[in-house]
């Protein structure tokens, strides 16, 4: 397997974007990859084991085969279950999306591959000026796009696309990922956007009993993912 470094997002908040993260990172490590990941921004953290954990961080950082630490691969980590900027503001930071492309300068030296999973949607504001699109485009990373199958993916599916192409991004391909399982005329809304969205369609993931990332994985062609890089 090729090493493959994306930035992954998704329609929406919780429609298992870390699942897919996971799986991309887990497909990657098992195949003798050495496989990083980040989530640069994290909302919602508890203190255990005297340290300030996150449940989709810790998610991540359980498939890696590059292991590194948390303050390096996630350096907003906040407490509050909340939009980053909100967040953010509660705890008196400022997201800096340099300090962003520095720590993913310094992953990227120590790994072959890394998997940047944004927060929430893609246009998720990060400040007054910046949003989760402005640290996409300054990554310049393939994206993997994450469709939340349920009533009303279709549109969000096709504006999120568009937004990802005016950022000049590539959108390497996308996963179907099971939200609601009793979702009428699935498999007619996944042709739709099969037949819409300018990239490959690289899983369907059902509504798995126990979510892991090799359960997942189990669902994904990784021969199907575009891997060129997007201009600069």
């Amino acid at each position: 397997m090729k090493p493959c470094s994306c930035f992954v997002t998704g329609t929406d908040t919780e429609i298992g974007k870390t699942l897919i993260s996971s799986a991309l990172i887990h497909a990657q490590a098992k195949a003798g990859v050495h496989v990083a990941a980040m989530k640069p921004i994290a909302a919602g953290a508890q203190w255990l084991d005297g340290a300030w954990h996150n449940e989709d961080v810790d998610m991540l950082a359980a498939e890696v085969s590059c292991p590194l630490p948390t303050s390096l691969t996630t350096p907003y980590l906040f407490e509050m279950p909340a939009a980053p900027h909100l967040a953010a503001e509660q705890e008196g930071v400022d997201i800096d999306v340099g300090l962003i492309l520095r720590h993913f300068e310094a992953v990227q030296q120590q790994a072959q591959a890394v998997v940047v999973e944004g927060v929430g949607g893609f246009c998720v504001p990060l400040g007054a000026r910046t949003d989760t699109a402005d640290l996409a485009q300054q990554l310049a990373l393939p994206v993997v796009l994450v469709v939340g199958m349920r009533l009303g993916c279709i549109s969000m599916a096709l504006l999120t696309a568009q937004a990802i192409a005016t950022r000049g991004l590539h959108l390497a391909g996308w996963v179907a990922n099971t939200v609601d399982p009793t979702m009428a005329l699935f498999e007619g809304n996944v042709k739709a956007l099969q037949d819409r969205l300018d990239a490959p369609l690289i899983g369907v993931v059902p509504r798995l009993e126990t979510p892991s990332a090799a359960a997942a994985a189990a669902h994904l062609n990784w021969n199907a993912l575009r891997t060129a890089q997007a201009p600069r």
